[in-house]
């Protein structure tokens, strides 16, 4: 995810846009394809990145060095028609895009990783006694299936969310310097459909520099899912505490160890969970904000604030994703200990339809699978 959403991924992200911009125009009849091809070959030419920050830094967007410097390796004749009818904020936004889309597919394989080892472990113990907690204090039986199952259904519905959010974010943007693609001759929506088939992306219907609700909701949806994911982690951490000492995370040599107390075993990968969704709420909150920062048709101050923070989001989700995955598929489970904590409260063992509902989970889940 680090990658994806790296120096060099923006950089070829930013490429691209130029090279796909170049060949639609070029088959939409607006530049020439041979001058369309020039362009390609001048984006496949290595190019300074720490020099391309540092003007970028200046000049306010990435956009305007890049073109410079794209515009010099250019025969004259040609140059001029390099990011014709474009703007900067098509640049920006189409490539945050590209790397949006690079990095919900290392989401969509995580998640899924997480959600198969829940469903294994709920079926595993759909059968198996445990106290139910309420309020943090005993309440009633429960089977640890219906637990496990309660936190696949919460991922299931949280990766659901997310596909929906980031089909409707992930789209191309070409509207030109106020949204009206102006200087496409009246081609633009065919240049920006062929345009989003060249990068795989959606074209949509509009330019979208000022509504930004598809970020905004795609931002939410990343941090509705690591809080699913960190329900599990605390849940977990708590059934992990020595009083306990009803399931506890694998043991790997070197980790959750203690620098000064050689009986620990801290629950690491839970922690790693848990401090992604203390912070993910506040970075998709960032992102809120900026909706009324939109002015015009083009705003100041508030898409630009996007990137980063969404790049963090996506980092967050993967990174609570990741550690959780082999925390579940390792998870070492004491059903003795399960069985002596139950009737130590004394509530009997009357488990309802705590097995039917995990049968029910589980159909829920393969069916969405399928």
């Amino acid at each position: 995810m680090l990658a994806a959403f790296g120096d060099e991924a923006l950089l070829r992200a930013a490429l691209d846009f130029e090279v796909a911009l170049a060949r639609a125009q070029a088959e939409a009849g607006l530049i020439d394809s041979a001058a369309a091809e020039t362009i390609a070959d001048a984006c496949e030419q290595p190019l300074d990145i720490e020099t391309l920050a540092r003007e970028a830094a200046h000049a306010g967007t990435l956009a305007i060095p890049l073109v410079s410097a794209l515009r010099e390796r250019l025969p004259p004749g040609v140059a001029p028609l390099l990011h014709k009818g474009a703007t900067s904020q098509d640049l920006a936004d189409t490539a945050l895009m590209v790397q949006a889309k690079a990095g919900a597919a290392l989401i969509r394989a995580e998640g899924g990783r997480l959600a198969d080892a829940l469903a294994v472990l709920a079926e595993r113990h759909a059968a198996t006694p445990m106290l139910g907690r309420t309020l943090l204090q005993p309440a009633l039986p429960i089977t640890f299936g219906l637990k496990a199952a309660g936190w696949l259904q919460g991922l299931d519905a949280a990766l659901a969310r997310f596909e929906v959010e980031q089909t409707a974010a992930i789209r191309l943007q070409l509207g030109g310097a106020a949204g009206t693609l102006a200087g496409m001759d009246g081609r633009g929506q065919v240049v920006a459909e062929r345009m989003a088939a060249l990068l795989g992306l959606s074209a949509g219907t509009t330019p979208w520099h000022a509504r930004r609700d598809g970020v905004t909701g795609l931002a939410s949806s990343l941090a509705i899912l690591v809080g699913a994911v960190g329900k599990i982690a605390g849940d977990i951490a708590l059934l992990a505490q020595a009083e306990i000492a009803e399931a506890f995370e694998p043991r790997v040599e070197g980790r959750g160890g203690s620098s000064a107390m050689a009986h620990k075993r801290n629950p690491t990968g839970c922690q790693v969970a848990l401090t992604a969704a203390v912070r993910a709420p506040h970075l998709a909150a960032t992102v809120f904000s900026a909706l009324a920062f939109q002015h015009h048709e083009r705003g100041l101050g508030g898409w630009q604030v996007e990137a980063p923070v969404l790049a963090d989001l996506f980092q967050l989700a993967h990174g609570a994703l990741s550690a959780m995955a082999p925390v579940v598929e390792g998870l070492e489970v004491t059903p003795a200990r399960m069985a002596a904590n139950l009737a130590a409260a004394g509530v009997g063992i009357d488990l309802g339809e705590s097995e039917a509902l995990v049968a029910r989970a589980l159909a829920e889940h393969r069916k969405e699978d399928r």
